[in-house]
């Protein structure tokens, strides 16, 4: 018996072709990257009661509940336009990426990391600053996705970041204040743009029109959108629609390293677990 089954599996993985390899891989990273991105946005709820939906219609065929399977098929035929309605944000995000070129830019011009990263610190001295006084402001970091339509509402500066120039487009009395700063490889591309809101029903109602807007433009595109409360300082950082507030300097830092330096971070994660292990190992060896 054992042997007939062996004997039949192994008929069977002869019949698999490089090509059905290639097939079955492409499509499981391709699966991977969707479920993965969905659960990331504001959706995933509903993303969540669609599976719910798909395991009752499953679980009602295997008991032969016609009456709820007939029910939950003619449901599911007529919500497929509900669905498109549902993630409309996301399908038009992933439409706007793969346009950007991120899928076929593959051995494209590569950023400039040390150029975005003394921005970045830059920026998070400047927002601890603006922090400390309670000035309000709205920093964007542009990633894959274009923002050239956002860029072109404000005010093209395409200057060097540094903490007092943002400093002094934030300050109260400046005609620049009102609105988003864009910051476009490593450099200040555009001030006081105009920024789409949020549609999230769910979001909270003490949120100000500064975080709809960040939140917005991170629903909208890639990008990480940095926001300073004018009423209260607190520190928040918008990504794929998902707004983490009341941060401290420390975490709002690594938190912008964690995005805009994904592999960087994990790299020096690495060596550091490398490096405590190797410690451990060389003090268990003196204590012996």
């Amino acid at each position: 018996m054992v042997m007939a089954a062996i004997e039949m599996g192994w008929r069977y993985l002869q019949t698999i072709k490089i090509t059905d390899i290639i097939d079955i891989a492409v499509t499981s990273v391709l699966i991977y990257k969707v479920l993965k991105f969905i659960l990331k946005t504001s959706s995933a709820r509903g993303f969540k009661g669609i599976l719910i939906i798909i395991i009752a219609m499953w679980v009602s065929s295997l008991l032969n509940l016609n009456v709820i399977n007939f029910l939950i098929r003619r449901t599911m035929e007529l919500g497929i336009f509900a669905i498109i309605i549902l993630f409309q944000p996301e399908l038009r995000r992933i439409l706007e990426r793969m346009g950007s070129g991120k899928l076929f830019n593959i051995f494209g011009r590569q950023s400039d990391e040390p150029k975005i990263e003394t921005a970045m610190k830059q920026v998070v001295a400047a927002c601890a600053e603006m922090s400390r006084c309670k000035t309000g402001a709205l920093i964007i970091f542009e990633r894959e996705v274009k923002l050239d339509d956002i860029i072109k509402t404000g005010t093209i500066l395409n200057a060097q970041v540094s903490s007092e120039l943002l400093r002094t487009i934030f300050f109260d009395k400046s005609p620049l204040h009102d609105g988003a700063v864009i910051l476009r490889e490593g450099e200040i591309a555009s001030a006081a743009c105009m920024l789409p809101l949020s549609t999230n029903p769910n979001l909270s109602r003490d949120l100000g029109m500064r975080h709809r807007a960040g939140i917005g433009i991170s629903e909208a595109s890639d990008a990480v959108a940095a926001i300073i409360s004018e009423e209260t300082g607190s520190l928040s950082v918008a990504i794929n629609g998902n707004l983490k507030r009341h941060l401290s300097l420390e975490t709002f830092e690594k938190l912008l390293k964690n995005e805009l330096f994904p592999q960087a971070e994990m790299k020096k994660s690495t060596v550091s677990r490398v490096r405590n292990t190797l410690k451990v190992n060389k003090n268990e060896g003196k204590n012996k």
